[in-house]
């Protein structure tokens, strides 16, 4: 019998997740909905509900379900065809939700996103909050999909099966756990296209394994991510502060991993909870450039030593104004954070190699840093 760690007991204080089912997990190999596995799920979740949980659900399934509907077999690589059947696929799928919901009494709300609304712009940010944070007042459970049926972009870069959308949903409503139902029981020692290798992972800290070279990338016939995303998915939301578990949806409960239950792997925050701005500029802001700072400002950085000054900006590239966020990188070229710049592109240029006072005077201003510290975050 597998024992229990504090750090499993403490998900039981959880009071916000985000749950994503995958389409291996949430349809039949007909292509038709998992009617036992979404029937479960809606069960846990309106348990999880009476329990003072608020729950959010990010659900794949909509193209596989448009194949089972029209009754094909390989999904197709063409975007317009998959499309067509996403807009097949998504009225059934959320159909299906409403009427299981519906039984329990649970009203849902159905949200599609796009790349576009998360990282379109911090006003559009701010509303999307507040979207999700009105659906929650009103005792709404929201179920959240790619809307694939006019997302091109996301669809040709193939986010992983929702898995990095579920990402950024969890980081833009501060949940504090992440639950990916997949078809595979958690992270192993070792992974390939052919499946999981070695012993079975039960928690991930911080610096425990190197993370971006332990698997492949694997693309089965209806999903698009493999463990890979998966991981790409936790690492963001340990930045942020939140918990990220990769259990098995046929198998593992969600009622029961949210009571502490050792199945699947935990992944554990690697510091503290991010606010809504830190977040934002991290993961949800476009980026308009990059700086490479010197190696003493990275230092200063790492220690939390303040904000970033034009003097120890070595280079930038971009086409950037004031107010855009820029990445950060050392003189390795590693990125060590993201931050609002102060500066357009052509006044950074224009202040290399002058001194503090120097820069004072050609903008007569006082407060003359590059990054200040509050909008500053360090990945």
């Amino acid at each position: 019998m597998k024992s229990t760690s504090s750090e499993r007991l403490q998900i039981q204080n959880v009071r916000r997740l985000v749950v994503k089912i995958g389409s291996n997990v949430l349809t039949t190999s007909e292509h038709k909905p998992n009617s036992s596995v979404i029937k479960q799920l809606v069960r846990d979740v309106v348990d999880l509900r009476s329990r003072g949980c608020e729950v959010a659900i990010v659900t794949s399934g909509a193209v596989v379900i448009g194949m089972g509907h029209l009754g094909l077999k390989q999904r197709p690589e063409e975007i317009s065809e998959l499309q067509a059947l996403a807009a097949v696929g998504q009225n059934l799928l959320m159909n299906f939700y409403e009427r299981l919901f519906r039984v329990k009494g649970v009203p849902i709300g159905q949200v599609l996103l796009t790349a576009e609304d998360i990282l379109g712009g911090r006003h559009r940010y701010v509303n999307l909050e507040n979207t999700f944070s009105s659906l929650f007042e009103l005792g709404a459970v929201p179920i959240i999909n790619e809307n694939d049926s006019v997302s091109v972009e996301e669809l040709k870069r193939q986010l992983g099966e929702n898995d990095m959308l579920a990402a950024y949903v969890t980081n833009l409503i501060r949940a504090e756990l992440l639950v990916i139902m997949s078809d595979i029981e958690g992270l192993y020692t070792s992974f390939d296209a052919t499946g999981p290798k070695g012993d079975l992972i039960q928690e991930v800290k911080d610096g425990d394994f190197e993370l971006d070279t332990m698997v492949g990338e694997h693309n089965s016939v209806v999903g698009r991510g493999g463990m890979q995303t998966k991981l790409q998915a936790a690492k963001l939301l340990m930045t942020c502060g939140e918990m990220t578990i990769i259990a098995h949806g046929r198998k593992h409960r969600l009622t029961h991993l949210m009571d502490g239950a050792s199945d699947g792997t935990l992944f554990l925050p690697s510091g503290r909870r991010l606010g809504s701005r830190e977040r934002w500029i991290a993961f949800a802001s476009p980026e308009r450039g990059g700086l490479t700072i010197s190696d003493r400002a990275q230092r200063v950085l790492l220690q939390g030593f303040g904000s970033l000054y034009p003097t120890e900006i070595i280079s930038c590239d971009g086409d950037f104004s004031a107010g855009d966020v820029v990445k950060i990188y050392g003189t390795s070229g590693n990125e060590i954070g993201r931050g609002v710049i102060k500066y357009n592109f052509s006044e950074l240029c224009s202040i290399f190699g002058k001194n503090l006072s120097e820069i004072e005077m050609k903008f007569d201003r006082s407060g003359v840093e590059a990054i200040h510290k509050d909008d500053l975050v360090l990945l």
